[in-house]
């Protein structure tokens, strides 16, 4: 597809959710940065765009640092010009009991989902405000642990709820800049750190049983539908999740 003349970033961008998302965004004409903490597989998602779609960067990036995210949104502004998507993805777990759970395990999490989350959007602000045409669309990956927990995920379960928290104030805040901000809820995606699923997790009522998953190319087609209505129009909220998984019912 030809270029839309528009620059999407992704964090948590070289595997998973990220990456299906990223190459959905190239696919639509974005061009697109990618980061994440391993450059490797940056590299490789940057080097599958450019062969296939268009132009396309990869910043290693913790998205937990405030200097690492300056950097990264620099380098955006830098090479692109303008940001007009970000999609807050980059993120990850810690399962333990509460009493179990290592102080450096919960920080850990929520630097990742929560910190990271904020600064990412908070640069994203300081270009978007200041752009022509001015403004931008924000997307947070929020998961269905936005909404109920599983067993022995208290740091995960409490990050991604306060990412709901920061959808709702982003959306908010953003409006006098017209930029706006929606989250979507994930369950069961079949990626890299899915693959526990296929093996059994745990139930609230103490069974493992193996939950259904989907092609995780059902969220991206999701997020590249968030990325492109009208700008005057948002999806706030949207939950993409297998059929069949414990949700619905759950509790």
């Amino acid at each position: 597809m030809a270029s839309n003349g528009k620059v999407a970033l992704v964090t948590g961008g070289g595997s998973g959710i990220g990456k299906a998302s990223a190459l959905a965004l190239a696919r639509e004409g974005f061009a697109v940065v990618v980061a994440g903490r391993r450059p490797e597989p940056l590299q490789a998602v940057v080097g599958e765009i450019e062969s296939r779609q268009g132009p396309a960067l990869g910043v290693p990036t913790d998205v937990g640092d405030p200097d690492s995210v300056a950097k990264l949104f620099a380098a955006t502004k830098a090479k692109f010009g303008r940001l007009d998507v970000l999609f807050n993805n980059a993120g990850f777990g810690s399962a333990a009991p509460i009493e179990d759970l290592e102080w450096v395990r919960w920080r850990g999490v929520l630097a990742s989902i929560v910190d990271g989350t904020f600064l990412c959007t908070q640069q994203a602000f300081r270009i978007m405000k200041d752009q022509t045409p001015m403004g931008g669309r924000i997307i947070n990956n929020g998961s269905i642990s936005a909404h109920v927990p599983r067993p022995f995920s208290i740091a995960y379960t409490t990050a991604k709820h306060a990412v709901t928290g920061l959808t709702k104030s982003t959306s908010l805040d953003g409006r006098k800049y017209d930029i706006s901000c929606g989250q979507i809820d994930v369950g069961n995606a079949l990626t890299e750190m899915t693959q526990r699923m296929t093996r059994g997790v745990p139930q609230p009522n103490g069974e493992i049983m193996i939950e259904p998953t989907m092609d995780v190319e059902n969220v991206a087609r999701a997020v590249v539908f968030m990325a492109t209505v009208t700008p005057e129009a948002n999806v706030q909220f949207i939950t993409v999740m297998a059929t069949k998984m414990p949700f619905i019912g759950r509790g």
